[in-house]
């Protein structure tokens, strides 16, 4: 994966990596008096529309929030029903990755998974891991906070084994032990359902991220949407702590 290359669609720069909390699957069903599994029914179709589009438009990567680590607090039937779902889509979708070139990849503490889960998991990474076209990531069992502290946890591994002298430990060298150091960090952050906060998804990866809020529920999250997005992302100025005047030169030069 190039992580200087950045992609661009009739002229617009666009995102090489995009992150999305998917909200409001719940909400979506109790207003229309639909049992809140009808929502996480209906929100698979969103993540089909939206991983072909992001094929279509040339995304390097694309990360979606599908279970936090705090999600496990939900009623037990949701939880379990969340687990069948994760099972079946990705049962059912192994082809349609392919198809599209997607190879997929499940970030996250997998040891609270059933074994099933876990062994089909790395079943469908392994059929799509040849898959160039784009890759899809699937943040479950996930958090911010989590992966940071593995992260430290790995560093303080390899500072007591004297891999490391624990002064040479810098940004770039924590970036390495979070979950996927293969990626630039998102450029563009999109939480749907109306809320306006992060939820503790991706807290270092999403320091520069441009972020954008939609009022919409996440199965009414469609690729007409989603262009609105970046189309909202490419007229965004993005200066990483410059000036406008500095950001412009760079951005001319073709620098990140």
């Amino acid at each position: 994966m190039n992580k200087d290359a950045s992609p661009s669609s009739d002229d617009q720069p666009l995102p090489r990596h995009v992150a999305i909390v998917m909200d409001g699957n719940g909400r979506w069903a109790l207003r229309r008096r639909l049992p809140r599994a009808a929502g996480h029914r209906a929100g698979i179709k969103s993540v089909r529309a939206i991983v072909e589009e992001s094929v279509r438009q040339g995304i390097q990567a694309l990360t979606l929030f599908a279970f936090s680590s705090e999600n496990w607090h939900r009623p037990k039937s949701e939880v379990n029903l969340l687990m069948d779902l994760f099972m079946g889509t990705l049962r059912s979708e192994v082809n349609r990755l392919s198809e599209h070139g997607v190879r997929l990849r499940i970030i996250g503490e997998r040891a609270a998974f059933p074994e099933k889960l876990r062994q089909r998991v790395a079943e469908v990474e392994k059929v799509t891991s040849a898959n160039e076209a784009m890759l899809l990531q699937v943040a479950a069992n996930y958090g911010g906070r989590w992966d940071i502290v593995q992260a430290a946890r790995r560093l303080v591994a390899d500072a007591r084994a004297g891999r490391i002298a624990p002064e040479d430990v810098d940004e770039g060298i924590f970036s390495t032990r979070l979950s996927f150091p293969d990626l630039p960090d998102p450029d563009l952050f999109i939480r749907t359902g109306g809320e306006q906060r992060i939820s503790n998804f991706l807290l270092w990866q999403s320091a520069y991220s441009e972020f954008y809020f939609s009022d919409l529920m996440w199965p009414d999250f469609d690729a007409l949407a989603y262009r609105e997005a970046l189309a909202d992302f490419a007229g965004r100025q993005r200066r990483f702590g410059l000036t406008g005047d500095q950001a412009s030169i760079r951005a001319a030069n073709g620098t990140s």
